[in-house]
């Protein structure tokens, strides 16, 4: 950001305690992910931009797991536990007997408010602080307001009350200006009469929204900062709402990465985790998903139909059709179409994955293609290799995993088999059909060669009564005549 909004001073209290009954989940809603984050984890990225003093995030309902992710994001944090008094003022209040002696503005989030940007919190705090009020909230207008607080303001435009959906009457139901759970305080008032909230209200809580009506009370001035984008403001409260946010911080990102120079040809089927990361010029084709911290160098192709998770695409590289998690791929090496790219793949520079190939734990040299129908697990290939279609390194006796080793300028047939551990050498050859179980020396050439055995009339005898057996019999009847037929010329 390129003001200064830390003067005086500010900090940041994140209520993260509630269950989240609406989402009908085990795990808690701030741990609900969008965008490759938790909901949590995105408020924590904005609310760390703005440079505060301190930030204290509250919780409860599963405490370990909140307080986990927090302090794996940011260790610093100071994560406070709410008591048995249920609400946001009461988790407000024990977040201020943590910083008694705080004593600027202190900047009230929700942790399932993802879509909050730095700069729409700069100017809330820029509009409080310009105001003197004692407390500025932010707002937005939307369409369907149901299952938000309401914005309730005096005749003279300035903020009355807010009003929670349950204790809302017919009219004050129908306002579409929303509270969206972020506040601006002074610490002074906000310490003076937080104690003072009660429990007159429907759900038997604390709300942190009485407070407005206590300063308004003192004739202390309350403000409203309206978000310029009201999805920017929009909390998330059932699954519902948990996928239309993700459809709004996608579009979002996916937007960024087009102004930074990536060609997305269909912005509506593409799923981009804030997480990852395009070059310029990156082209990204329909129904492609490009998660968590999965990087794509300049000039590169990926997809249609394509899923990339913690991946790195090389310059100029080609993924088709294909479904990689940690995987390398290099500069100029084409995957797919239909590969399967199993955590510890490295494709090196102008290699190839081709159709119908999974790939799990092994390490493709430069120029080396693996180009069908093919299996290559716990291996080392070196450069220039070409495996015939078919081929599989069995890596796994029932008991353990084995490695196999294949080197530099190897050549194979048609569907072999590798049963690791073995090593074939530089340069060697394989025929096809191979089961290769002993090492190949260098240079040499493998076969696995046995006579082939005809046992004549096998099917008619053994299959008698099948299509089969009938056709079987009807070939020979007429090789029959025909050699007799033959014999007579003859």
């Amino acid at each position: 950001m390129s003001e200064n909004i830390t003067e005086p001073q500010l900090a940041v209290v994140i209520l993260a305690a509630g269950q989240g009954t609406r989402m009908k989940s085990s795990l808690p809603k701030v741990l609900h992910r969008i965008g490759g984050r938790p909901l949590l984890g995105h408020v924590l990225d904005t609310a760390r931009a703005l440079n505060p003093q301190s930030v204290l995030v509250v919780v409860r309902h599963e405490r370990d797991l909140v307080a986990d992710l927090v302090l794996d994001i940011a260790p610093e944090i100071v994560v406070v536990d709410q008591d048995e008094v249920p609400g946001t003022g009461r988790a407000v209040e024990i977040a201020l007997a943590q910083v008694p002696d705080f004593a600027g503005d202190v900047l009230v989030l929700s942790g399932d408010v993802p879509l909050l940007d730095d700069d729409t919190l700069a100017r809330l705090i820029r509009t409080h602080r310009e105001s003197g009020a004692a407390a500025t909230v932010l707002s937005a207008v939307v369409a369907d307001a149901t299952g938000y607080g309401r914005v309730i303001r005096d005749s003279a435009g300035g903020v009355q009350r807010i009003v929670e959906q349950k204790d809302a009457t017919e009219d004050e139901a129908s306002v579409t200006e929303i509270n969206a759970g972020v506040y601006v305080f002074q610490a002074a008032p906000l310490r003076q009469h937080i104690s003072l909230v009660g429990t007159a209200n429907a759900q038997g809580e604390r709300y942190l929204t009485d407070v407005v009506a206590l300063l308004r009370d003192s004739r202390l001035t309350v403000g409203v900062s309206q978000a310029t984008d009201a999805t920017a403001a929009l909390g998330v409260n059932d699954r519902v709402q948990l996928s239309e946010a993700a459809r709004l911080l996608n579009a979002r990102t996916v937007r960024r990465w087009q102004l930074e120079g990536a060609m997305i040809l269909d912005p509506a089927t593409t799923w981009i985790d804030v997480t990852a990361s395009l070059a310029p010029d990156v082209t990204v084709l329909p129904n492609t998903h490009i998660l968590r911290a999965t990087t794509v160098a300049a000039g590169a192709t990926v997809g249609p139909d394509t899923s990339l998770v913690d991946c790195e695409v090389g310059e100029n590289a080609s993924v088709t059709r294909t479904d990689a998690t940690l995987a390398v791929i290099g500069a100029g090496a084409t995957v797919g179409p239909f590969a399967y790219l199993r955590p510890g793949t490295y494709l090196g520079d102008r290699g190839k994955i081709g159709t119908f190939v999974e790939t799990k734990n092994s390490t493709i040299g430069e120029r080396s293609k693996v180009p069908h129908l093919s299996y290559i697990g716990d291996t080392t290939i070196g450069t220039g290799v070409n495996l015939g279609a078919g081929a599989i390194t069995a890596n796994y006796d029932d008991l353990t995993k084995h490695r196999t080793e294949i080197g530099d300028e190897v050549h194979t047939g048609s569907h072999n088999v590798f049963v690791a551990p073995v090593r074939i050498g530089a340069g060697a050859k394989t025929g096809a059909g191979a089961v290769i179980r002993k090492d190949v020396p260098p240079g040499a050439l493998a076969l696995s060669v046995a006579p082939q055995r005809n046992v004549e009339g096998w099917v008619e005898t053994n299959r008698s009564g099948t299509g089969a057996a009938h056709a079987a019999a009807k070939a020979r009847s007429a090789q029959k005549a025909d050699d007799g037929a033959q014999e007579e010329d003859g």
